[in-house]
């Protein structure tokens, strides 16, 4: 299936047009008002729901191993998780997943 060049721009506008409409309709309208109590407090907890999706995949089917897992990434997550649960900070948890990481990605070779 082939698109003409007109066809893939239409696309790519009414995509960003989507996408503006969908942020100014949190932003642009409701920006400058108080929000309710309850919706702050689920708002506070967007970023929880938010990397796991993004990080599992990584983990999961990294790219670089050409989608098989690799046990230097389980390994490096595994640890990341248990240093944020251990120290309830968010850097060590960053820093220790990856030492973690080019630990084992250096004893495995």
């Amino acid at each position: 299936m082939t698109m003409s060049e007109t066809h893939i721009w239409l696309i790519i506008i009414g995509m960003g047009i989507g996408t503006f409409l969908i942020r100014f309709s949190f932003l642009g309208i409701i920006g400058d008002r108080k929000l309710p109590e309850w919706v702050l407090r689920h708002l506070r907890y967007t970023p929880v729901a938010v990397m796991p999706g993004l990080v599992a995949p990584l983990v999961i089917w990294p790219q670089a191993t050409g989608g098989d897992p690799d046990p230097a990434r389980m390994a490096a997550a595994v640890a990341t998780v248990a240093i944020g649960v251990a120290t309830r900070n968010v850097m060590a948890a960053i820093f220790g997943g990856a030492g973690v990481l080019y630990l084992v990605m250096w004893l495995v070779g």
